[in-house]
């Protein structure tokens, strides 16, 4: 089973990549026949078919595709060609004013397949990103991805978002994210044993998400202009945002827990928890105990809150997160909550995970690195699939 939450925290930061487990401009948009022309071509073997779909308002010239990430075979980073073939990336590839340009023109995209690999499909508008390959700590060549939410970062100010996916011979896994930085609305779909799709917003939704985040006098800072709206975790590390947001929640939670018991249940069992002596929340079962964790921690689903792939430790810190940011933690001491009509009604709250679901025609959104606790991320996966599509959705 692929690690979704590694995948979504494994890219965070303008770092190394790494096995993985985010005011338009008019023209004349591609139609679905376009974008799909090329047809079937030879393949390489396990090639997965896919196609863009290009609604934005953008002209497809101004489009460009970026495949990277690691090639499942070799263990190397490497990115996609245009022919669908795997090139691992090296140093060499920095030609472009010190940078590579690994950019499929959206004109281009006709026919493209996946091969198999764990990436990130990224889509950049108007302008190119520039990922540079550098020489990771033990001697070998490895991408810095665009970091979108770093004023210093190159790509800064360029349109872009990303699509994360898995494709292996157990099949393809895949959804878009929010957990960094949010600019381009994209949905999927995915065909195979069935047909599914998830992260269309509903008309006019990336507007509303800018419009419900400007008006929030905490969240304000987290919008750049048009360009993209940053998430809360990278908003602390770059002074956009309070360190100290979430710090009357968490108290409320640790003094409530500190008197009666925390039921957790996951695939392995209900655990019971209770915040002990030492200010940390103790499980039985042999759970590990989970300190007190920052804001940072709840946004970013790390430090305190690290879900290990182990299936005791991780989903019980898996659901601990979620409840903190959705804030359901002091309405029920039963714990995953699965209605989502109890998530984001405290006064503190994650309202940037929140308003991506207000305006997801499935109400799915992937918010925060939990968001599939329960099932209400923006993913799809299949063991038989055939095809997949990216769609540029309306600005």
């Amino acid at each position: 089973m692929i690690d979704r939450r590694s995948f979504l925290r494994g890219a965070g930061g303008a770092a190394l990549a790494a096995p993985l487990l985010g005011s338009a401009a008019c023209g004349a948009s591609s139609t679905k026949a376009d974008l799909a022309a090329g047809g079937a071509k030879a393949a390489a073997a396990g090639a997965l078919p896919v196609s863009f779909v290009n609604e934005s308002g953008y002209a497809a010239g101004a489009v460009r595709l970026y495949i990277v990430g690691t090639d499942l075979a070799s263990g190397k980073q490497a990115r996609v060609r245009p022919d669908g073939t795997l090139a691992p990336v090296k140093l060499s590839d920095n030609t472009d004013g010190g940078y590579t340009d690994y950019s499929i023109p959206l004109s281009e995209a006709g026919g493209l397949t996946l091969p198999f690999m764990s990436g990130r499909i990224y889509i950049a508008l108007e302008d190119k990103l520039r990922f540079k390959v550098v020489e990771d700590g033990n001697g070998n060549p490895a991408l810095q991805y665009p970091a979108g939410w770093v004023e210093s970062d190159p790509n800064f100010s360029v349109l872009h978002d990303t699509v994360e996916f898995t494709h292996d011979e157990s099949g393809m896994y895949c959804n878009t994210s929010m957990v960094d930085q949010f600019s381009v609305p994209l949905a999927i779909a995915l065909s195979g044993e069935r047909r599914q799709s998830t992260g269309r917003l509903q008309p006019g939704g990336r507007a509303q998400v800018f419009d419900t985040i400007r008006a929030d006098p905490d969240f304000s800072p987290l919008v750049v202009g048009d360009r993209r709206i940053i998430a809360p975790g990278h908003g602390i590390d770059s002074g956009r945002f309070s360190a100290d947001y979430y710090a009357p929640y968490i108290d409320r939670v640790w003094s409530r827990y500190g008197g009666r018991d925390l039921i957790v249940t996951t695939n392995q069992g209900t655990f019971t928890g209770r915040v002990n002596g030492s200010g940390q929340l103790a499980f039985d079962g042999g759970v590990a105990p989970i300190s007190k964790p920052s804001t940072r921690d709840v946004f970013f689903c790390d430090g305190a809150l690290h879900a290990p792939n182990d299936g005791l430790n991780g989903p019980v810190a898996a659901i601990l997160g979620a409840a903190l940011n959705r804030s359901t933690l002091l309405n029920t001491a039963d714990h995953p909550v699965t209605d989502p009509a109890a998530f984001y009604n405290a006064d503190i709250t994650n309202r940037y995970a929140e308003v991506f679901h207000e305006v997801a025609e499935d109400g799915k959104a992937y918010g925060f690195a939990f968001d599939d606790v329960s099932g209400f991320a923006s993913y799809i996966q299949d063991h038989a699939p055939s095809s997949f599509e990216v769609t540029l959705t309306p600005f």
